[in-house]
This record gives C-alpha cells, sequence and structure tokens, in this order.
C-alpha cells in the first residue's frame, strides 16, 4: 500500500535500485497504464523501487508548435488512475508555483525541471506541499552550485529531496554527463539520480525540436551506477519515433527489460 513514509524510507535508504520511468508526455492514459503496468511487473520480477514519470504539460519545448501535453485537469486525472490501478508512486514535474498544491494532491514526488532549478518561488512551492521533491541539476549549473539549490529547498522545510544530474550543456546542441558529478551530489547528503535519457539528448538539434542518441543511454546508465547513483531516470516510449516528445533520446519499451537487467547488476557490485 502507497504511503508517503513508505515512499520516502524506499528511497533513502536504497536497499533497492531506483528506477523513476515512463513517458516524457502524457500522450494518451492507455499509454500511460500500458506503460506502468510493464515496467512495474519488470521491477517488481528484478526487485526495483519503481517510480512512474509522466509531464501533464511540457512548459519548455523548443517550439511553440510542439505538442505540450493534456494540460493540468486532465494530465493529472491520468496520473492518479495510474495510482491507483498499477499501485506505484508518480512524480510530474511543475513549471509554476499555483501548480505546485494541485499536483500535490495526486502525486508522490514533484520534480523541479533543471531549466528552472534556481527558482526559488517555484522550489518553495513545491516543498510547501510536503511532497517528495526532485531537484534536476540545471544545464548550465556545476555538481557543486546544486548546494545552494538544495538549501533553498531546506530552508523552505524540505527534509524529503532528490537530486538528479542530467547533464551539462557542451557547445552547440550537446550535451556531457561527467561521472565526476555523482559522488560531488552525494555529499550534499540526499539520493542521487541519474538521467539517462536527456542526458543524451541533443537540444534544439532537429532544428524545431530536440535530437537525441538513445543508443548511449544504457551506456551511461552502467557508468551513473558504477560511480555510486542511487538510480535512474529514463524516458521510455513504445514506440518512441512516434512520440510526441523527446522521441530520439528514449527508450524503446520492448528493450527495458534486457536493460534493467544489465544495470542492475552494476548496481549489485557497485553496492
Amino acid at each position: 500500500m502507497l504511503n508517503d513514509s513508505s515512499i520516502w524510507k524506499s528511497l533513502n535508504v536504497p536497499s533497492r535500485l531506483i528506477l523513476i520511468a515512463g513517458p516524457c508526455v502524457i500522450e494518451r492514459e492507455e499509454l500511460c497504464l500500458r506503460v506502468a503496468a510493464v515496467l512495474q511487473k519488470t521491477c517488481d520480477r528484478l526487485g526495483i523501487f519503481y517510480v512512474f514519470k509522466a509531464s501533464y504539460d511540457k512548459a519548455n519545448r523548443t517550439s511553440a508548435k510542439s505538442f505540450r501535453g493534456l494540460g493540468l485537469e486532465k494530465g493529472l486525472r491520468i496520473l492518479g488512475k495510474v495510482r491507483a490501478r498499477i499501485g506505484v508512486p508518480i512524480l510530474t514535474d511543475i513549471h509554476n508555483e499555483a501548480h505546485a498544491a494541485i499536483a500535490g494532491e495526486v502525486v508522490d514526488i514533484l520534480q523541479i525541471p533543471a531549466f528552472l532549478c534556481r527558482q526559488t518561488d517555484l522550489i518553495e512551492a513545491a516543498v510547501i506541499t510536503g511532497q517528495i521533491v526532485n531537484l534536476k541539476k540545471g544545464q548550465f549549473l556545476s555538481p557543486l552550485e546544486m548546494g545552494q539549490v538544495i538549501e533553498k529547498a531546506k530552508a523552505a522545510g524540505a527534509k524529503k529531496i532528490l537530486v538528479t544530474e542530467r547533464g551539462s550543456t557542451f557547445g552547440y546542441n550537446n550535451l556531457v554527463a561527467d561521472m565526476r558529478s555523482i559522488p560531488i551530489l552525494r555529499r550534499f547528503g540526499f539520493p542521487v539520480i541519474f538521467d539517462a535519457t536527456h542526458s543524451v539528448q541533443l537540444p534544439g538539434g532537429g532544428g524545431n525540436k530536440s535530437s537525441g542518441q538513445r543508443e548511449f543511454a544504457p551506456v551511461l546508465s552502467r557508468a551513473a551506477l558504477a560511480a555510486g547513483a542511487n538510480g535512474l531516470f529514463i524516458e521510455t516510449h513504445p514506440n518512441p519515433d512516434r512520440a510526441l516528445s523527446d522521441g530520439p533520446n528514449m527508450i524503446p519499451l520492448a528493450e527495458m527489460p534486457e536493460l534493467l537487467k544489465s544495470v542492475l547488476k552494476i548496481w549489485r557490485a557497485a553496492h
């Protein structure tokens, strides 16, 4: 049975590998239920602690013409169904303070997007809900600078924090994932998650959309776990090439079981 204390205990006292995974954006209810069910079954079999992730609104798309999602009301209704039917914790991102309290009534983890990680009011609004807060490291910040972001959350009263590494801006349309970031972020005393699929994104690399190199996500996943990451953040879709957001860097759903079996070996060796 889901409850706040058991979810945080599983995240903060990691006797199991953590997986945060799902489609980039909520396209339709059936998709979310299908992905959550497949991943929950796989994670149960492998002993991985699973959190479903999807966005009801992608406010930072490359183009104004890009699909943003189904919106707050419909999106949260779908996330609530996933939580109730599949029985997994839910993570979603918020982009403004007004959405924090509303989303916090439905989901278990509120995510501060990387581009917004220095927005003090947004962080405070997420913390005030009492839910777990996932702080994604901005592409423009060093891991040491994330200490100031964490201090903002702690000053607002946060005790349940995840910190997620997702790569750093490195020249035109490229990111680099520096594995030194993992042990540096762990010094702040909270679980560290590695975002494998956004780290292989090529921002704006498709002209009016981002591109990506999904073939390198498994490589970086293994490296991050070997470096001490507590878990992985992976976006996945049954058919990434037809996904409405971030398809080029998402992992095909059918490949997730084998990927998880392989990274679990690394996590066990590292722990």
